[in-house]
C-alpha cells in the first residue's frame, strides 16, 4: 500500500483520489474551496459521474481516503504526490500552467526525500523535464502520467484501462517504475516512456480522435450535397479494422473538457517548434463551422427562425454527463437566437436556463407548440419517445435530428419531417 497525495479534487483529481483508494492506496485529496472539501468528505459528489459516489462513500467510510483544505496533507509525509489541477487554454491558445506552477512553489519544500511527482494534468510537451528544473530538488523524481478518462465512463477507465502510460523526466526512471506499480491491480499494458513523449500521448490521441470527428462530419455534408448516405459510408468505413467503429457518428460538432483545449494546446506546441500541422488546423476549423452548417439545415427545414419557438434536445456535449463546457449543443443555441429564435430545452442532467434556453422539466414541455425540435445530444431516452403524441403537441412536425439517434420509421409514420446528418430528408 502506497501513500498517496492528490493535488485537485476537480474531474479528474477526484477519479484519480477515489480510483487509488479502491486498488488499496492510502489517499489523501486536497483542494482550496471549502464547500468542496466539506461535502466531499461527508460523500457527497455533486458531478453526474456513474460509479464514482459509490466509490468515493467506499473509501470515505474505509479510512482509505481522505479530503482536506490547502495542500499541506497532499504534499508532505506521502510517497507521491498527483497534480491534478487546471490547464485551461490561454490567451495564446497554449495551456494556461499557473496552477501546476503555484503547487510547485508550495511542493518545493514540503515534499520528503524519495517522494514522486506526478503531472496527471494535461501539459505541453516537456512541461515534466521544466518542472523538474522549477522543483530543483535531485531528491525528488518528476513523472508524466496522462490520464485518459471519458466523461461518463471514467470510473471503468481508471480501474480497467486500455493502457497507462508513464514517462520519466532525467533522474525520474526509478519513481516512474514506482508510480507502474499502483497500477498493478488494473492489468493494463504499460507504456514506459521519457515525459515529454507520455506527454504527447495525451495530446496526439485526442487530437487525433477529434480529426476523426471533423472527418465525419465532413463527409456527412457531402453525403447531403450528392445524395449518400452517411450510415452506409461509416458503415463500409468500420468494417476495416485500421478504421474502426469508433468516432464515426457524425454530429453538431465535437466539445467538451478537452478536446477544444488539447487541440489547441497541441497546435500552438506545434507553432511554437516551427512545425506547421494543417490537419490539426483543419480538425478545429471545420468543427468551428458544423455549429454554423446545422443552423442552416434547420432554416432550410423550418423556414425563417425569428421569432419561432424551437425544441432542443440535449445540451450537454455528449450523453452520460452533466458537464457543459464548450458543448456544441451551446454554440448551435447561441446562433439560432442570434437569429432570434425562441429557445426551450430540456436534457436529463440540466436543471438550469443555459444562456438563451429556458430549460423545462420534459422532452414533451418543449415539444409543445413548438414550431421544430432539433435533438443535439444523443441521450437514449430520445429514441423512444411517444412521437405520435409529440406529433400532436408540436405547432409544426419538424425534426433535425443532429445525431441521427431517432428511429425513422417512427418518427416519420408519426407525421414528423426528418432532416439527418448525411442522410436524404425523410417527409
Amino acid at each position: 500500500m502506497a501513500r498517496i497525495g492528490v493535488v485537485g479534487a476537480g474531474y479528474v483529481g477526484l477519479t484519480t483520489a477515489a480510483c487509488f483508494a479502491r486498488l488499496g492506496h492510502d489517499v489523501v485529496c486536497a483542494d482550496v474551496e471549502p464547500a468542496k472539501v466539506e461535502s466531499l468528505s461527508r460523500a457527497e459528489v455533486g458531478a453526474h459521474e456513474p460509479g464514482l459516489p459509490e466509490l468515493v462513500e467506499e473509501g470515505v467510510r474505509g479510512k482509505r481516503l481522505r479530503f482536506v483544505l490547502g495542500n499541506d496533507e497532499a504534499l508532505s509525509g506521502v510517497d507521491f504526490v498527483f497534480l491534478c489541477v487546471p490547464t485551461p487554454t490561454g490567451a495564446d491558445g497554449a495551456a494556461d500552467l499557473a496552477a501546476v506552477h503555484a503547487v510547485l512553489r508550495e511542493a518545493r519544500g514540503a515534499v520528503r526525500p524519495g517522494c514522486a511527482v506526478v503531472l496527471k494534468s494535461t501539459v505541453p510537451p516537456g512541461t515534466a523535464e521544466r518542472v523538474a528544473g522549477l522543483l530543483g530538488r535531485d531528491d525528488v523524481g518528476v513523472v508524466s502520467n496522462p490520464e485518459f478518462l471519458r466523461e461518463g465512463h471514467a470510473v471503468d477507465d481508471f480501474l480497467r484501462p486500455q493502457r497507462v502510460v508513464v514517462g520519466a523526466s532525467a533522474g525520474g526512471e526509478d519513481a516512474a517504475r514506482r508510480v507502474v506499480g499502483l497500477y498493478e491491480g488494473t492489468g493494463a499494458p504499460a507504456v514506459v516512456t521519457d515525459s515529454t513523449s507520455a506527454e504527447l500521448v495525451k495530446y496526439a490521441s485526442n487530437c487525433f480522435l477529434a480529426m476523426k470527428l471533423s472527418y465525419v462530419n465532413s463527409l456527412a455534408e457531402l453525403c447531403e450535397r450528392v445524395g449518400g448516405d452517411i450510415s452506409d459510408v461509416t458503415e463500409g468505413m468500420s468494417l476495416d479494422d485500421r478504421i474502426g467503429t469508433a468516432f464515426l457518428e457524425p454530429g453538431p460538432g465535437w466539445g467538451g473538457s478537452c478536446f477544444p483545449k488539447d487541440t489547441k494546446a497541441l497546435l500552438s506546441a506545434a507553432e511554437e517548434a516551427r512545425v506547421d500541422f494543417p490537419l490539426l488546423r483543419a480538425t478545429i476549423g471545420t468543427n468551428g463551422h458544423q455549429a454554423r452548417r446545422v443552423v442552416d439545415l434547420a432554416r432550410a427545414a423550418i423556414g425563417p427562425l425569428r421569432g419561432a419557438r424551437l425544441g432542443l434536445l440535449g445540451l450537454t456535449f455528449k450523453a452520460g454527463t452533466d458537464d457543459l463546457r464548450d458543448s456544441p449543443a451551446l454554440a448551435v443555441a447561441a446562433l439560432l437566437a442570434e437569429e432570434g429564435a425562441r429557445l426551450v430545452g430540456y436534457d436529463p442532467c440540466v436543471r438550469r436556463d443555459c444562456g438563451p434556453v429556458r430549460v423545462l422539466g420534459s422532452a414533451e414541455e418543449v415539444a409543445r407548440g413548438a414550431d421544430g425540435l432539433l435533438v443535439l445530444t444523443e441521450w437514449p431516452e430520445f429514441a423512444e419517445l411517444d412521437w405520435p403524441a409529440l406529433a400532436d403537441s408540436v405547432h409544426r412536425r419538424v425534426i433535425v435530428d443532429t445525431r441521427n439517434l431517432l428511429p425513422l420509421d417512427k418518427v416519420v409514420e408519426a407525421g414528423f419531417h426528418l432532416v439527418n446528418l448525411g442522410r436524404r430528408a425523410a417527409a
